[in-house]
Order: structure tokens, then C-alpha cells, then sequence
């Protein structure tokens, strides 16, 4: 009789379901994936799903949950299981996804999501997932609330800016808008400040900051964003990782000579954390010789400026990423000095 030695519950996770499959792993390696549910996204669901998941599961073989990271309609859950002992795992989306694809599923829906998230725990080992710092979590929601008030004030910019090009413009209406665009502005600095206070109170983080914005064109808001957006890197293990999570890993598809398409970056990724790595990018190859030779280089390979910048986009996200995990500063003439030293040797 074959003997269960791992059970894993995989749920696909949207804003108002919790879609699971029940799977197991025997002695031989078998895989049997053999009960499937849909719970509601509340409180009162996620406890009917536990249940359910009792209910079915072998007593003596702990069951771990797997889950992808989907925005924040997850982390209800997870903190819920987290806080009750269970064990969990939560794996970025494009790992699942490019899982999904080696599945060969014709058929892609919330049950062939649940059952590939399930099967992907069963056949991985996972690393258990760590509560995000609070410090983290609330950088985050000041940050993204920031970003918020950027678009309204630009939005209304605009909306200015067309009203006084027209023959007769209302000026009730502009005076209205110029008071909107002051009020953004206050929030906006009262932002700031509660990010400073928040850096002031937790030493650790702030020090973290002082690094990273030794890189040129890296400031302070860049790099609270970069760490909020990444929980402090937790998830991150190495550089082709970052990038993939930020979507600026490039994708390309060719076959033989009929089909060559242009290599693109994914855009499946974070886009709070690609959008802040843009302006550090256009100020670094300006300042940096090391990367506005880089940037020359590559503008004069494909003779695409927008391509280049995110090249080096992606390199600035990186380099974060290795001051952060050797806890150093940046060098400028690092690459110089090395080269220096090669030749000699």
C-alpha cells in the first residue's frame, strides 16, 4: 500500500473566491491530486476552507498551503494562516506561470490554476513564507499613496492646462483646479514627512537608504520604494530573479528563420517598482561615465533610446539589489580600479 509522505492544498486566489485542490505525494513519487472547492474571500471563508481541508487531509502528515503572491487580494489569508501556525508558502506569479506552461494545459482556469499551484508544491521544496516588516508594509502604502496623488495632480495639470488654451476660460473652474493642485501638494509633503518619521524610528531601515542612495540618481523615495515594493528583498534569492518580479526580464521567441520576434521585456511583474527605477536610470547616464558609456554602446548597437534605458533600468534595479545584500556603497570608479588591477595582474 503506497504511503502518503507530503499533502499540499494549492489556491488560486482572486479578489472575491479562494479556488483550492487538495493534492498528495506518496512513497513512490506519485502524484494524485484529488479534491477540489470554492470558498468565498472573507473571514467566514476562510474558516469554511480550513474545515473542508480537515476534513480531507491525512492527520498525520501536515499539510502545507501553497499560494501565488496576486496582488493583495492574498494576503488576507496568508495572514490568517500565519498567525494560527500554518505552513505556508507564497511564490511569485511568474514562477507559477511558466510552470503552468511546461503542464502543456490547453485550458487555463481558476480549477487548472488551483490544481498547477498544488502539483508545483508537491514536486518543489518552498522556502515558508515570512510575514512582511511592518515597517515594510506601511512604507509601502505611503508610497503607493504617493503615487496615487502624482497621477490625480498630473491629471488635473493637464486638465489646466487645456481650460486656458480654450477662447474663454471659465476662471471659477481654474481657480477650483489650482486649489486641488495645493491640497495634492500638502498631502504630498505630509507623505514625505510620515516617510521620514518612519526612517527616523527604525535605524536599520534607514541606514539600508543611506546605501542605496550612494548610487547616482537614486534618492531617497527610489529607494524606500524599492525595498516597500520588495518586502526588504525577502523573496528575492538572486539578480534574475529581481528582474523578472520588477517585469523587466526580456522575453524573445524564434524558431529557425521564419519566426524571430524583437525581444521585449515581460511587463509581468511589478510595475510600482519598474516605474520608480525610470527616473535614476535617465540621471545615472548622465552623471556616471561607467553608464553612459553602457548606454552609448548600446544605442549605437540598435539605435533605440527607450531600449537602452531600460537596459540600464534593469541594471540600476540590480545594483540596489547587490548593495543591499553585501551591505556596501556604491564605488563609482569600482569597474576602473578592477580593470586596473586584471591588467597588472
Amino acid at each position: 500500500m503506497k504511503k502518503v509522505v507530503k499533502q499540499v492544498a494549492g489556491i488560486d486566489v482572486a479578489q472575491k473566491e479562494l479556488v483550492i485542490t487538495l493534492g498528495r505525494m506518496h512513497d513512490d513519487f506519485s502524484i494524485d491530486l484529488y479534491a477540489y472547492s470554492v470558498f468565498k474571500n472573507s473571514d467566514s471563508g476562510i474558516k469554511a476552507l480550513l474545515k473542508w481541508v480537515l476534513k480531507y487531509t491525512l492527520e498525520e502528515v501536515p499539510t502545507h498551503f501553497v499560494m501565488e503572491a496576486t496582488g493583495i487580494y492574498h494576503e488576507k489569508f496568508a495572514y490568517f494562516l500565519d498567525e494560527n501556525g500554518y505552513s505556508l508558502s507564497i511564490v511569485l506569479p511568474n514562477k507559477i506561470s511558466n510552470y503552468t506552461r511546461t503542464l502543456e494545459q490547453k485550458t487555463i482556469t481558476d480549477k487548472s490554476c488551483s490544481q498547477a499551484i498544488a502539483q508545483f508544491g508537491l514536486e518543489r521544496k518552498l522556502d515558508p513564507w515570512i510575514k512582511p516588516n511592518v515597517v515594510y508594509k506601511s512604507l509601502q502604502q505611503l508610497t503607493r499613496e504617493r503615487d496615487q496623488i502624482v497621477k490625480e495632480r498630473s491629471s488635473i495639470k493637464n486638465q489646466i492646462h487645456a481650460e486656458k488654451t480654450q477662447a474663454h476660460p471659465h476662471p471659477k473652474s481654474l481657480s477650483r483646479m489650482e486649489y486641488r493642485i495645493a491640497f495634492l501638494n500638502q498631502q504630498e509633503r505630509e507623505i514625505k514627512a510620515d516617510i521620514e518619521e518612519l526612517l527616523r524610528a527604525n535605524p536599520s531601515i534607514n541606514e539600508i537608504v543611506e546605501r542605496i542612495t550612494t548610487i547616482p540618481g537614486v534618492g531617497r523615495l527610489t529607494a524606500v520604494i524599492t525595498l516597500a515594493e520588495t518586502n526588504g528583498f525577502e523573496l528575492i534569492r538572486n539578480k534574475s530573479q529581481l528582474t523578472s518580479y520588477a517585469g523587466l526580464d526580456v522575453k524573445e521567441k524564434q524558431s529557425g528563420t521564419s519566426i524571430k520576434g524583437k525581444p521585449r521585456i515581460s511587463k509581468r511583474g511589478n510595475r510600482n517598482l519598474r516605474r520608480a527605477m525610470h527616473l535614476p536610470a535617465l540621471t545615472i547616464v548622465k552623471w556616471d561615465e561607467n553608464y553612459k558609456n553602457n548606454y552609448a554602446r548600446l544605442v549605437a548597437k540598435h539605435g533605440v533610446k527607450m531600449k537602452a534605458l531600460v537596459a540600464i533600468q534593469r541594471k540600476v534595479l540590480e545594483l540596489i539589489f547587490i548593495l543591499f545584500k553585501n551591505e556596501t556603497t556604491y564605488v563609482k570608479d569600482y569597474v576602473i580600479k578592477n580593470s586596473v588591477k586584471t591588467q597588472m595582474v
